[in-house]
């Protein structure tokens, strides 16, 4: 046995292969009915490619076994060929001297355990990893005609329990070891034990085939093939007891007959074959050849006493005589069985039995002897004496489809189909024409919509028919397979839409059918909400309000203003039918503060506490400048609740949302002023003192309040105007108190407050003729004397009024005359100090050491003139006026200039002195003298003052220069430059 891989394929087959290819290297483009483009470079390889194994027998080849892509071969009498390697076959003699052949061959589905079956009735075994013949002494005098292998069980070493076939009718149960056995037992085979027999008419009938399979639960199906009758037996398996074989379950069926199916034809043998979708999984359908057909179906392992299900017979063709052509082998692939005649191989399709493929082959390879399928590799081997064949099958299910779409199993045939669109599209349009003809509209315009079929053509099909449910769904799944792109058809399809669904709705609505109305509502509502076409039925809103309107449909039409974010039609609608605590709703509801700003007028008329309810509610994101048009309006002509509800909305702007705009707070004056005059003046009072803290207009506030007569409130605006006369004045008129509160306002300007208290007094002595009140006048100001009020007394009015009074001004006289004389002796006692102090410095001196140095040269300092200062630095003359003269002002920078100036012209004359002077000079010279010496005395105190007045390191001009830079930003460049 060997692993048979591609290298097994004939050269010459492969460059066939590929002069075929390239002579179909012509590029076909063709476009089929639906508008699909199908392009193919090449044709299409046929599904079932033989191709013939590059191995040439010694002998002619009697059997052939092959599995798990292992492959071994019986030649002449008694060769066993395992091919190993393509060029270096392994070659094994069985060793038989007798006139025994070799019958049959079993190889197991691990490829390790080959069965050689005699014909003396004996069994020989070879083991993969041994290439030992060990000879099975259990075995003999039985001619074995079928292995059940154990696919659960079986490995590499043992088989596990497996069911043995024989010619006379009896199943026995086997295990086979390739491990060397015991000194006393080396035979392979563990034990050899019948289970059952198998009988057709009374008689012993040969077991042609065995297969074991497992269910659910520990359930085995065993099937087992006569001649013409298939057995099932069918059991469970404790768990855990898998490797005490399969003896229970024959047992579990003793007492009764066991199932099986009969077929009155009979060619001598039978062959059944299955399907394993995928590699160690369980069979999903058999094929069974026998006599008068190939009875085919699927394996079903939940039904409790069959495995077959969906059972199928197919008959034999004419050209296939039993008596001179009967059928070799067969093999059963996904879709197709393939039936091995002596000169040819028939692919029949199993969906539909019709005969696909056929192929001869030539006389020169000898005659077909066998066809068999590798369970596991998938492949199909075909042998005859001379010559091993395979076959690769390749997209088997291409065409699949198309015999489903025939047979109307379209959803079978979409699944074959879903990675080819074209064929997709015709397998939906076959199904959509069936159930249209089958009336399934609705099932039939979901398939139209996924086809690429001219869509009018569909349309007017529905049309015709009068199925506007159908043509609506049809158009729903058209609409949704759109792209955005395609803005026109969107339009179109969601505006006949809507004309379908008010036509539904109309037609409902008479009918009085009101579940199915609701729901036709409920769904036509969740159309026109839908996100998708979201923009154009934004874009084309005025063509749906049209169709709305035209069917009368205003709680739709609503709906779907509100879907569209047009509450301004809302609420218009709302408002027109009086529906006015539904129009605020929406307007809370979506916050939209140019409608409040439009419908406010007419809400206000309405339900005005409602309305201001909400604006509160809006609070900041309304402005209530923009309100006030609509306040004003029916603030005027509207019911006292409108009032008072206008005045509620400005007391909260002003004290709630601190709202400063001028004409709001003139708005809720004008208000206070002619509804509530209560709150006048505490709102006056509250807004501020001060015309910057004020927020209403003083002169508007004045007006409003003096042509109510509110003069109270005027004498406060007149406050807060700083109109200190006007307010006294008319505070004269309502209050005295009032008037004094005024008066005592001007703090800064004692001559106003004077003259203010004059008027209160001249009032209370003329108008209220109040002596005593005019006394207390005086207390209450301090700037007014008896004498001033005097005056504005009447001549009748004796001095006893004011004796008190009088005595008490005489007083302060007396009291103030005192504190001016202490005044005077502190000042001449100040003075006479002062003096002392002036003394005491004439006689102060300072002592200065020898070695003492200037503080800013540091050169010695009795070199030359210097300073010396209270805070002991001491400076030369002439440095001290250098450190001095950048920190002066200009005008005393030019006033030291001049100075010194005088001081060199002084000392000059002062020189010339000393010479003897002219003779007509005489007397002048003498005169000249003392007023130069005065002069430079003076010069040089001034000089001093300047330079001098103190410490350039202590003194003010330090602390001046500590934010100047230490170089001048002029110079900066140049005093850089000479660092460099």
């Amino acid at each position: 046995m060997a692993s048979i891989l591609d290298e097994y394929e004939d050269s010459q087959n492969i460059r066939q292969s590929a002069q075929q290819h390239r002579s179909l290297s012509t590029t076909n483009i063709g476009i089929t009915h639906s508008g699909f483009v199908n392009v193919r470079l090449e044709e299409e390889k046929p599904i079932f490619n033989k191709q013939r194994i590059d191995f040439t027998p010694p002998e002619k080849i009697n059997h052939l076994a092959v599995c798990n892509n292992q492959l071994c071969m019986s030649l002449g009498k008694d060769t066993l060929i395992d091919l190993a390697k393509p060029d270096q076959p392994n070659q094994t003699e069985l060793g038989r001297k007798d006139d025994s052949k070799v019958h049959r061959l079993f190889l197991d589905p691990t490829g390790s355990h080959l069965l050689i079956s005699l014909s003396t009735s004996e069994c020989l075994y070879l083991n993969r990893n041994t290439q030992k013949v060990r000879s099975l002494s259990r075995w003999k005098g039985h001619l074995i005609e079928s292995v059940g292998w154990n696919k659960l069980l079986g490995s590499e070493t043992s088989t596990g329990p497996i069911l043995v076939g024989t010619s006379q009718g009896i199943i026995f149960e086997a295990e086979i070891s390739a491990n060397e056995g015991s000194l006393f037992n080396t035979n392979p085979d563990q034990y050899f034990r019948q289970v059952h027999s198998l009988e057709e008419d009374g008689k012993p009938a040969p077991v042609c085939c065995l297969e074991v399979e497992r269910g659910l639960e520990n359930k085995y199906f065993i099937i087992a093939t006569t001649r013409k009758r298939l057995f099932q037996f069918v059991g469970k398996v404790a768990e855990g007891s898998e490797q005490q074989g399969f003896s229970s379950i024959f047992n579990q069926n003793q007492d009764l007959l066991p199932s099986f199916q009969e077929f009155p034809a009979n060619m001598g043998y039978s062959e059944i074959t299955f399907y394993t979708p995928k590699l160690r999984t369980s069979p999903k359908a058999f094929a069974w050849m026998m006599g008068n057909g190939v009875l085919y179906g699927q394996l079903d392992y939940v039904r409790p006493d069959s495995l077959l299900s969906d059972v199928q017979v197919w008959e034999y063709t004419p050209d296939i005589d039993l008596n001179l052509n009967k059928p070799i082998s067969i093999v059963l692939t996904q879709f197709h069985f393939l039936l091995l005649l002596h000169d040819r191989v028939k692919a029949i399709c199993t969906l539909n039995g019709q005969v696909v493929h056929e192929d001869v082959f030539p006389d020169k390879f000898g005659v077909l002897k066998k066809m068999i399928k590798d369970p596991l590799g998938g492949l199909v081997w075909i042998y005859t004496e001379r010559a091993v064949f395979r076959y690769h099958i390749q997209r088997e299910a291409r065409d699949v489809w198309q015999m489903y779409m025939s047979m109307n199993k379209f959803d079978l045939a979409k699944e074959y189909c879903r990675d080819r669109p074209e064929c997709m599209d015709m397998v939906l349009a076959k199904e959509a024409e069936h159930c249209f003809q089958n009336k399934r509209y609705l099932e039939s315009a979901m398939c139209y919509a996924q086809t690429q079929n001219y869509f009018e053509e569909i349309a007017l099909k529905f049309i015709e028919a009068k199925q506007e449910e159908a043509l609506k769904e049809f158009l729903l799944k058209k609409l949704n397979n759109l792209k955005p792109s395609e803005r026109t058809q969107i339009t179109l399809l969601v505006t006949w839409l809507s004309e379908l669904y008010l036509n539904r709705l109309g037609q409902l609505e008479s009918d009085g059918n009101s579940i199915i109305f609701k729901e036709t509502r409920d769904e036509f509502r969740q159309f026109l909400s839908s996100s998708k076409h979201r923009d154009c039925l934004y874009n084309n809103r005025t063509t749906i309000y049209d169709l709305l309107a035209s069917h009368g449909n205003v709680d739709d039409m609503v709906y779907f203003s509100v879907v569209m974010q047009d509450y301004e039609r809302v609420i218009s609608h709302y408002c027109q039918h009086d529906e006015y605590s539904a129009a605020l709703e929406v307007l809370s509801k979506h916050c939209d503060e140019k409608l409040f700003y439009k419908f406010s007028p007419v809400l206000m008329q309405h339900i005005p506490k409602n309305v201001v309810d909400a604006w509160i509610q809006m609070g900041k994101r309304l402005d209530p400048k923009k309100l006030i048009p609509a306040l004003m309006n029916y603030s005027q002509m509207g019911s006292t609740q409108q009032i008072n509800e206008t005045i509620r909305y400005m007391e909260f702007c002003v004290y709630e949302l601190m709202v400063t705009e001028e004409a709001i707070h003139n708005y809720l004056l004008s208000l206070y002023a002619k509804y509530k005059p209560d709150s006048l003046l505490w709102y006056l009072e509250q807004a501020g003192t001060h015309a910057s803290e004020i927020h209403y207009d003083l002169k508007y506030a004045l007006r409003l309040c003096a042509e109510h007569g509110y003069r109270q409130a005027c004498v406060l605006v007149y406050r807060i105007m700083e109109l200190y006369e006007e307010a006294v004045d008319l505070a004269l008129e309502v209050d005295v108190d009032l008037a004094k509160s005024c008066a005592d306002l001007p703090e800064d300007d004692e001559e106003l407050r004077k003259k203010l208290w004059l008027k209160i007094a001249k009032h209370v002595v003329q108008k209220e003729e109040d002596v005593k009140k005019a006394m207390n006048c005086l207390s209450s100001c301090n700037l007014l004397k008896i004498e001033d009020i005097l005056p504005f007394f009447p001549d009748f009015v004796t001095i006893d009024h004011f004796k008190e009074a009088i005595c008490l001004s005489l007083e302060e006289y007396n009291q103030h005359i005192e504190e001016l004389k202490q005044e005077m002796e502190e000042a001449t006692e100040s003075a006479k100090r002062i003096r002392e102090d002036i003394q005491e410095m004439r006689n102060k001196y300072g002592v200065v050491d020898s070695q003492e140095k200037c503080a800013a040269c540091d050169f010695p300092l009795l070199n030359r003139p210097f300073y010396l200062f209270l805070c002991g630095h001491m400076f030369h003359y002439d440095c001290l006026l250098q450190e001095v003269t950048p920190h002066l002002s200009t005008f005393k920078q030019n006033r030291l200039e001049d100075l010194q100036k005088k001081l060199a012209a002084t000392t000059q004359s002062s020189k010339s002195r000393h010479r003897p002077p002219p003779k007509d000079e005489g007397d002048t010279s003498s005169l000249g003298k003392a007023t130069a010496g005065t002069s430079r005395e003076q010069i040089k105190s001034d000089i001093d003052d300047i330079i001098a007045s103190e410490c350039v390191y202590c003194g003010e001009l330090m602390i001046k220069s500590i934010d100047k830079p230490f170089i001048d930003p002029q110079k900066f460049e140049e005093e850089k430059s000479s660092w460099l």
